[in-house]
């Protein structure tokens, strides 16, 4: 999600758009890698292949509910910027214990990377896998990302050519840092791309430079070797729009089948989930107000929006992952709760009945107009009920 972190910051939450037993890799980013060829695989390829073991689509069965680390090492500034703390160890098995299975990590790598080569510092890379680390002593899967980092990634002709040079140059230092961990870590490459501003339905351009971009990030993870040769990884539809993704769409050609999952966001109707100026504060078919309820974005049209993804995806092998969802909370409505809960809950069993993988969006802001389930300083639960109603789908 994008500008939600820096709203948080100043207790503001708006946004229109709507990851045991790793073995730790020697390699840091130190210096610029030269350009990763992304024509071919090494020869030991067959090898790691062959080693391989659940097709993507049976590992998103095994992976459950996730939750977000979210405002955490994708604030611009730095880990603390946006009014969380520093991640721990037991923050991360609060949300292991809790029930959820996954994690994802988003991540702005450009905060701490050179401006004019794009070489990210050891320092950083290394907080990440620490943060990465914890999730997998947990026994959790991760999902690692390059999230909204600055909004560099503009799919437009113009900037084309300049945003897959430096896709390929930063995720070649990330993948060979990682690619000795083993299938529990999943890299997913960008994050709600999109031109700045522009909700509408994207151009054949802006479509031809964002599938450009999977491309790029496959082929660069792919050429670095290791288990990265071998690896999950997860690329989005423009915008991670349901709809323009079910369009638009191409999966990245890869040199090994399926390994790849199509990641897509939902938070509708966006007068319910995100728009704290909206009067529509309850949803679906117990709704006790019809003046407070959307006539669109109910308990059937989720349902069909994820029947689409299964048919357009799951059923051709392709995993799908639900990188993003939930409500903000609305304390000054007294009966908000109980729709929160109950949206909460659909979205997620209905997400886990299409085989797809569903992690609540988590800001780590607490109070009206936030999203947080935990205490990021002592991992408490804060809505007990939201997450029994999350995990209670797996």
């Amino acid at each position: 999600m994008k500008l939600i972190g820096l709203f948080s910051a100043i207790s503001l939450v708006v946004a229109m758009s709507a990851c045991g037993g790793a073995t730790k890799p020697s390699v840091a980013a130190a210096k610029a890698p030269a350009n990763v060829s992304t024509q071919s695989l090494s020869k030991d390829s067959a090898q790691v292949i062959a080693a391989s073991g659940l097709t993507a689509v049976e590992l998103t069965r095994a992976m459950g509910t996730g939750w977000n680390l979210g405002n955490s090492l994708d604030a611009i500034g730095g880990e603390t910027a946006w009014g969380n703390p520093r991640v721990t160890q037991q923050l991360i098995n609060s949300v292991k214990a809790a029930g959820f299975n996954t994690i994802r990590i988003p991540v702005a790598w450009s905060q701490f990377s050179d401006a004019n080569n794009f070489v990210i510092k050891a320092a950083w890379i290394s907080r990440v896998e620490e943060v990465v680390n914890y999730a997998l002593n947990a026994d959790m899967y991760v999902v690692l990302n390059m999230h909204w980092d600055g909004g560099w990634m503009q799919p437009t002709y113009a900037k084309q050519a300049y945003v897959n040079k430096r896709l390929n140059i930063m995720w070649a230092q990330i993948a060979t840092h990682f690619q000795h961990y083993d299938e529990r870590l999943l890299l997913a490459g960008t994050n709600e791309i999109m031109v700045e501003g522009d909700y509408g339905t994207p151009t054949a351009e802006y479509v031809a430079v964002q599938n450009s971009f999977n491309q790029t990030f496959v082929d660069t993870v792919r050429a670095t070797g290791g288990k990265n040769l071998n690896r999950y990884l997860v690329v989005q539809g423009f915008n991670t729009n349901i709809g323009h993704t079910l369009s638009f769409a191409k999966i990245p050609a890869d040199k090994v089948n399926n390994k790849l999952m199509m990641e897509v966001h939902y938070y509708d109707p966006y007068n319910f989930t995100l728009n704290a100026k909206s009067n529509i504060t309850q949803w679906g078919k117990n709704a006790a107000d019809a003046s407070k309820v959307e006539a669109w974005a109910n308990e059937d049209f989720v349902d069909a929006q994820f029947q689409k993804m299964k048919t357009h995806f799951v059923d051709k092998g392709v995993g799908v992952i639900l990188g993003e969802f939930g409500v903000m909370a609305r304390t000054n409505i007294p009966d908000n709760e109980n729709y929160r809960v109950n949206w909460n809950q659909y979205i997620s069993k209905s997400a886990r009945a299409h085989q797809m993988v569903p992690i609540y969006w988590d800001n780590g802001a607490k109070g009206n107009g936030t999203m947080a389930v935990f205490d990021r300083n002592t991992g408490n639960q804060i809505y007990p009920d939201i997450i029994k109603a999350l995990t209670s789908a797996q």
